[in-house]
């Protein structure tokens, strides 16, 4: 008996066509939700885990290849796409910091030695 792989887009809470970026940040949202210094005492360790290895596996895009022909080839009743469009995508959660200030500029410092001429 084979088990099936778990759905690393589901745990992600994105669809199968998402890019890089939408995947990186629904990895961080997600983490910051989870995260035991932030969750306090309402994180599970589970959660996460299965975050952080949905993360590893659709952030490198060989390894995802890899995936997604695994996830097909252990479905072969249904039609390819057909897991796609059962699922909704969903909007996750991106706080936006704005600042009334500029953004500090560092600069370096240069020594002088003394007056200029």
């Amino acid at each position: 008996m084979t088990s099936h792989p778990p759905d690393h887009y589901a745990v992600l809470q994105i669809p199968h066509e998402a890019s890089q970026q939408e995947i990186a940040r629904a990895y961080r949202a997600l983490m910051r939700r989870h995260h035991p210094d932030v969750a306090g005492g309402e994180a599970v360790p589970a959660e996460l885990e299965l975050v952080m290895q949905a993360f590893a596996v659709l952030r490198d895009p060989k390894r995802r290849a890899a995936y997604d022909r695994e996830v097909l080839a252990a479905a072969p009743g249904e039609p390819a796409g057909a897991q796609q469009h059962a699922r909704k995508p969903q909007d996750v959660p991106v706080r936006v910091i704005r600042h009334r200030e500029p953004p500090l500029r560092v600069t370096p410092v240069r020594w002088e030695s003394g007056p200029r001429a």
